[in-house]
């Protein structure tokens, strides 16, 4: 099986990492990666964060406290299974924003993170993609979050993705044919 599909068909969804940090090297593939992505007419209206465990530790626990602020039973028994951990002992993260005002530019940081996922997994490494952090951008730490990260002027949160040596493995999500339409 080619290199390219066989990621694809074995990548899933890391949620418990080891505290080693990546490599320089593999960083810098995450980042060529990233970059490699594809935009609307070539527009590149995203911006990647990368960030280590100080600022992954600030995001967790501001994100920990508005999960549980209206939580419910059940998210709050979710959170406790996962050692109230909503990042996963990440020890690296890549925070994606992109233009407010370019209708694709969200489009494109989906885009984005899903090479950067194959890239990671290209490396061996875990990765989960997190669109939970984005409650803290329609919070009160909105502005704070918005300047530590370095989002350019006129950007806004799109998604997450969390990487790292994997200290837990789970099989690839079950296949749903039925979502398949052919219209031919």
């Amino acid at each position: 099986m080619n290199e390219i599909i066989r990621a694809i068909e074995e990548r899933s969804s890391t949620r418990g990492y080891t505290p080693e940090m990546l490599t320089e090297e593999e960083i810098k593939v995450i980042e060529n990666a990233a970059l490699a992505s594809p935009t609307a007419v070539n527009r590149q209206e995203w911006c990647f964060s990368l960030i280590g465990k100080e600022i992954i530790d600030e995001l967790e626990k501001t994100q920990l406290a508005l999960s549980l602020k209206d939580a419910d039973e059940e998210t709050k028994k979710r959170l406790e299974s996962r050692g109230m951990k909503v990042l996963y002992n990440a020890p690296f993260m890549v925070v994606i924003s992109a233009d407010k005002n370019f209708g694709w530019s969200k489009v494109d940081a989906g885009i984005a993170v899903e090479n950067i996922a194959l890239a990671a997994q290209g490396l061996g490494l875990g990765s989960v993609i997190i669109g939970c952090i984005g409650a803290i951008f329609q919070s009160e730490e909105k502005e704070r979050f918005e300047k530590l990260l370095k989002f350019p002027e006129g950007y806004e949160f799109a998604v997450a993705i969390a990487i790292g040596h994997k200290a837990t493995e789970k099989a690839p999500h079950e296949k749903k044919p039925e979502k398949i339409v052919r219209l031919f």
